[in-house]
């Protein structure tokens, strides 16, 4: 584990910092005191992560709006005809997809 602190990270040192903590825990050949210390770490490393990412978007959008163009957020082309095709919705949960990005992290 990386003597650096989190709030001194970039953005890839965090993620690749949180993927070596999500394997760590994954092979769970770690004491239980130090599996809380690691999620401890683990869930700091994903609220930096989350703010950075935050902070780029910002950065996005007053590049947009310096540019005259909407801000927000857009549907990528051809994704309102594929909206409009989606039935409706049944009221019943929908289990995330693996595509999401969070689903092999335990935080």
């Amino acid at each position: 584990m990386s003597d650096k602190p989190v709030s001194e990270m970039s953005f890839e040192e965090a993620m690749a910092a949180l993927e070596a903590v999500v394997t760590q825990l994954e092979r769970g050949e770690v004491a239980l005191e130090q599996s809380i210390a690691l999620y401890e770490r683990g869930a700091a490393l994903k609220a930096h992560c989350a703010a950075k990412l935050a902070e780029a978007e910002a950065r996005v959008e007053l590049i947009r709006a310096a540019e005259g163009r909407a801000v927000g957020t857009e549907p990528f082309p051809g994704e309102g005809e594929r909206a409009a095709a989606t039935p409706a919705r049944t009221g019943r949960a929908t289990p995330r997809r693996a595509a999401d990005g969070d689903d092999d992290i335990p935080f």
